[in-house]
């Protein structure tokens, strides 16, 4: 009997709705069941995927319009697949990602007016059969969202720097991505205090890809310090 396939679990959601956090929080709980757990990023994740964030992040590619930008998140996101997700999965590994297709989807695909057959092409050009086996959407108002980004110093990249209206319709676009795939997605409070949002996304875990053991009787926030350097910036953002 061969190895099993590890879990995909992806985080998702607007500016300051906590994902990098939730994303350590969740590694730290699935690692006291024993399971090993690979914590990684869009875009990123992978050497090649690392510098093509570079270039996005720092509004290099924004002239060339949203598929550009959508195209170059793709690339990103082979490599990443080839280089760190699949490897992982295919030893047995939870991989736990924050920010993934999704935010393509919501970034370029439903803001940049991309039409959907594209978006849809591109995905199946990269992710195949790699689909997320889990999906949450930590939800968050754009507001609040934007005041948690602001906190964190440092001037705003290339998407935190957009008007409101943006974060507004970006909030929409995830959880409209939501409610049409709710075999795949689940919706979190992500205004909550951190440790009632671990909570709520370890009960979802335990429903959806229930893992061995007991559920960890308090879910801690990291110690380390959060960096700025360190925040994603989307799987298709």
């Amino acid at each position: 009997m061969g190895i099993q396939r590890g879990r995909f679990i992806t985080l998702e959601g607007g500016e300051g709705a906590g994902k990098s956090t939730q994303a350590q929080m969740l590694a730290e709980a699935l690692r006291g069941q024993g399971i090993e757990v690979v914590v990684t990023r869009e875009p990123g994740g992978s050497p090649r995927a690392e510098k093509i964030r570079e270039a996005i992040l720092s509004g290099l590619i924004a002239p060339l319009g949203p598929v550009a930008e959508a195209m170059m998140f793709t690339a990103a996101r082979i490599d990443h697949l080839d280089k760190t997700i699949r490897p992982a999965l295919k030893r047995g590994a939870f991989v736990v990602c924050d920010r993934f297709a999704d935010s393509t989807r919501a970034y370029q695909g439903a803001l940049g007016n991309i039409d959907p057959r594209l978006i849809r092409s591109l995905e199946r050009i990269a992710i195949g059969a790699d689909k997320p086996d889990l999906t949450i959407m930590v939800d968050v108002p754009a507001a609040v969202g934007m005041a948690r980004a602001a906190q964190r110093g440092g001037a705003p990249d290339r998407f935190e720097s957009e008007a409101p209206a943006f974060h507004e319709a970006l909030r929409r676009s995830f959880l409209e991505i939501a409610a049409s795939e709710p075999e795949r997605c689940v919706v979190v409070n992500g205004a909550q205090a951190p440790e009632i949002v671990a909570r709520d996304i370890w009960s979802a875990v335990q429903a959806r890809l229930p893992v061995a053991g007991e559920a960890p009787k308090m879910i801690l926030m990291p110690k380390s310090k959060p960096r700025r350097a360190a925040k994603s910036r989307a799987g298709g953002k």
